[in-house]
């Protein structure tokens, strides 16, 4: 079996190793998550709201390690100061509203009988996390699974091996009953046969089209439900009433933060074409003045991206774009740390691209986006909606109406107006077509790690 190992994308040095759980320590765990979950159902949800609250204290005070630590498992720029305040919104979120969506759904009145439905714990849930958001994407399930009375196994992924560990850290200090909560080191074949065994009875999964498949077919026969996130290849639009300097600055931040690497990050751009000779000028402008290097850096504002093999994939995206007529505006002499066969990656702004190229079509999870003139919302809603994906699409307009109306017609999750690559708690989280199924945050996300159980009491006498 082998070994777990994070590489640092800073120098390919290891960062940590751990050696995967063996079956017996995956069967106590699900023995112990069993019986600490029967117990913590019957725990009243403000008690178990409190307990979030102390879990959330608790990962607060190890940010000054966390930071650096994101740093060198996938290059995160230390200047942004990792993910604490949104990871703290989310959980305030989630607890604020716990009692009122886990509350009983009582029908109309009917004389003689009570009537309700429970919404009663799934039981075990199990947390497959990603490396680029892994602190925020795997608490929007953690935190609404123990609000709604389960037990949860984190499995981690690779590239952050060590968040696994700040979550267990965290949820130890908090007091969290024992066996409640357990992060596991385990590779896909392990996690495959944890699926598969049908002892889980939820998977909260986000990652690749390709690995939400595979946990499709882990999951086949067991009747485990699946919570998936996958691939996203969002777009703005870019309307010709637009608040020019506004949406430049944030369309730039919501193109490169991350070095590309969000669910939610915007991968292709549509801009009225009144607008569109002064909006590439503006958006290359803006992007010439990040800083590729060390992440360890104060003075980085673009890390390297979290492995090479990533990095190869935007490379192979941007020359095909090249070698089909597309023109590339940043110039490799301005990032000199950019070094093919390493993962660091200067940022690449297209034009003249079409949506023959991959790097229109296919997600690139990383710093380069192409930019496309448009003459209609007519025409932006059609390309906008020429994707397999469907996760979040901005709309930059001083017009709400407009951007709503646009905004029922695109096949997409979430319809920002004015910005992108957010997260509001208060919502639900999710997507279309192969981006996924399901929903995390909001009163939804809460109630699709429930099932539903009926009371129909007759009075007799």
């Amino acid at each position: 079996m082998s070994d777990i190992v994070c590489i640092s994308p800073i120098d390919g040095s290891e960062v940590a190793r751990r050696t995967p759980a063996t079956g017996a320590a995956i069967d106590a765990a699900l023995a112990a998550a069993r019986h600490a979950q029967a117990e913590w159902a019957r725990v009243p949800i403000a008690e178990r709201g409190r307990k979030m609250l102390d879990f959330l204290a608790a990962m607060q005070a190890q940010n000054q390690e966390i930071v650096p630590e994101l740093a060198l498992q996938m290059g995160r720029p230390v200047r942004f100061g990792g993910e604490m305040r949104p990871f703290e919104e989310r959980v305030r979120a989630m607890v604020d509203i716990a009692e009122e969506a886990l509350a009983p759904v009582v029908p109309k009145p009917k004389e003689g009988f009570r009537r309700l439905i429970k919404r009663v714990p799934a039981g075990i849930v199990l947390v497959v996390a990603p490396w680029n958001y892994p602190y925020l994407t795997a608490v929007n399930s953690i935190v609404p699974a123990l609000l709604a009375g389960n037990a949860v196994i984190l499995k981690h992924a690779t590239q952050t091996i060590l968040v696994g560990d700040r979550f267990q850290i965290a949820m130890d200090r908090a007091g969290i009953p024992k066996g409640l909560f357990q992060n596991l080191a385990l590779g896909h074949e392990d996690t495959a046969r944890l699926i598969g065994s049908g002892k889980v009875d939820h998977v909260n999964f986000t990652g690749s089209v390709a690995g939400g498949k595979a946990m499709e077919r882990a999951a086949a026969g067991t009747f485990t439900t699946l919570g998936l996130e996958l691939g996203g290849k969002d777009p703005a639009y870019v309307r010709a009433d637009a608040d020019f300097d506004f949406t430049v600055e944030n369309v730039v931040d919501g193109t490169f933060y991350n070095s590309g690497q969000c669910c939610c990050g915007i991968e292709r751009i549509y801009v009225h074409d009144s607008l569109y000779d002064r909006f590439v000028e503006s958006f290359v402008d803006l992007t010439n003045k990040y800083v590729l290097g060390n992440p360890l850096d104060e003075a980085t504002t673009l890390g390297p991206m979290a492995a090479t093999r990533f990095a190869d994939v935007v490379r192979a995206q941007t020359n095909e774009a090249l070698a089909k007529g597309a023109r590339a505006h940043i110039n490799h002499e301005r990032f000199p740390a950019d070094r093919a066969g390493t993962p660091y990656l200067m940022p690449q702004v297209l034009t003249e691209v079409d949506h023959s190229m991959s790097v229109m079509m296919e997600e690139s999870f990383g710093p380069v986006v192409g930019i496309m003139k448009v003459s209609s919302d007519e025409e932006a809603l059609r390309l906008m909606n020429d994707s397999p994906y469907g996760l979040t699409a901005s709309i930059w307009t001083k017009d709400m109406d407009a951007a709503e109306a646009i905004g029922d017609k695109v096949e997409t999750g979430t319809v920002f107006m004015n910005r992108c690559d957010y997260v509001d708690p208060g919502l639900a989280w999710t997507g279309v077509k192969d981006t996924g199924r399901g929903a995390t945050m909001s009163r939804l996300g809460i109630e699709g790690l429930t099932r539903p159980k009926s009371y129909h009491l007759r009075a007799i006498g």
